[in-house]
């Protein structure tokens, strides 16, 4: 089965000079690496075409953004499976095995992902996918080995590969039929939380999600945008509305939405408490802008959702993440009662 490593580059030089060789190195002759390049201004296509003068790259004439560059690029590689790489991940050896090997004998399998750490903190599980992604009944995304900012000491108790809610776009290995029959990432999220709206729409089609923990990289993490910053906070705010919005069943929108709002209110509200002015703005400009979303596509979106056929979902928590880690302590994912587990 081929297999094609296409990693994202926006002015991303100094990612690709530290972590690059790792990808070559210990990806080839197994994988093709590609450098899909989103108009970068920095000097990125001239280190790669000095420094790599035989690797391909994808040239798009702006910044599409992770969801609009990965889309243009995978639609120009030709390959059995892709693995969508951020360029601020180190691969250690022997990576790619487990996940193909998976893959190859679970069909049914749409994408998985590798267990996640801390590159600076190589102890500690990584903040975008760590050891799997799950959502709660409320639609708040967490993972194993990570719940909001507490991050867990690695020590193997998540070694066993587990069907989740949704695999981290830091380092995603799928199938291409099935990204490109799922009509790729949606381009109005721009950044963050599209790999967890695809994989929902992949779950809806009746296929799986898969964490992998045999295979270990390491990631940087907030390589495009540092982990407090306002953009951030808007893309999060906004996206996850309009993921839900998207993706939920009509009987559930109906009262789920109307207690996300005020939930949002309420960090809002600590934002403002913290000092964090810019992060309230964040939140009330995402608001605005999933009403703008919301009546926009209000008949799309219900027309869309009647030919979706009911799949059970893997990897929900029908459970609340926020009172279990804030009232009853839970803070850890192994605390978590699994009966609440689908």
């Amino acid at each position: 089965m081929n297999i094609a490593i296409v990693i994202l580059n926006w002015n991303g030089r100094s990612f690709l000079e530290k972590f690059l060789p790792s990808v070559v190195s210990f990806s080839r002759p197994m994988a093709n690496v590609i450098i899909a390049d989103n108009a970068s201004t920095d000097d990125s296509v001239s280190f790669l075409k000095t420094n790599y003068p035989d690797l391909d790259i994808i040239h798009l004439d702006k910044n599409y953004g992770f969801t609009g560059g990965y889309n243009r690029a995978l639609k120009k590689v030709k390959a059995d499976y892709y693995i969508l790489l951020n360029s601020d991940v180190e691969v250690t050896a022997g990576w790619i095995e487990p996940l193909k090997k998976f893959m190859d004998e679970h069909p049914e399998v749409a994408a998985c992902q590798p267990k996640i750490r801390s590159q600076i903190d190589r102890h500690l599980f990584e903040h975008a996918g760590a050891c799997g992604g799950f959502i709660d009944f409320l639609g708040y995304p967490f993972c194993r080995g990570r719940i909001f900012d507490r991050l867990e000491e690695d020590r193997e108790q998540y070694q066993t590969p587990v069907p989740v809610f949704w695999a981290t776009g830091a380092c995603l290995f799928i199938r291409a039929e099935a990204f490109h029959s799922a009509n790729g990432f949606d381009e109005y999220f721009f950044a963050h939380m599209e790999e967890i709206d695809l994989c929902w729409r992949i779950q809806q089609r009746g296929q799986s999600i898969y964490v992998i923990p045999d295979s270990t990289v390491y990631h940087v993490g907030g390589g495009t945008l540092p982990k407090s910053n306002p953009r951030k906070t808007y893309f999060n705010f906004r996206n996850n509305l309009i993921m839900l919005f998207k993706n939920l069943p009509g009987h559930r929108l109906l009262w789920l939405i109307p207690v996300r709002l005020m939930l949002d209110g309420l960090a809002g509200i600590k934002f403002l408490w913290d000092g964090d002015r810019k992060d309230t703005l964040a939140v009330i400009k995402a608001h605005f802008a999933f009403y703008r979303y919301a009546i926009t596509h209000f008949t799309t979106r219900f027309r869309a959702q009647r030919k979706v056929k009911v799949h059970p979902e893997r990897g929900t928590y029908h459970g609340s993440i926020i009172i279990d880690y804030y009232l009853r302590k839970k803070k850890f994912f192994k605390d978590l009662p699994f009966h609440k587990f689908s």
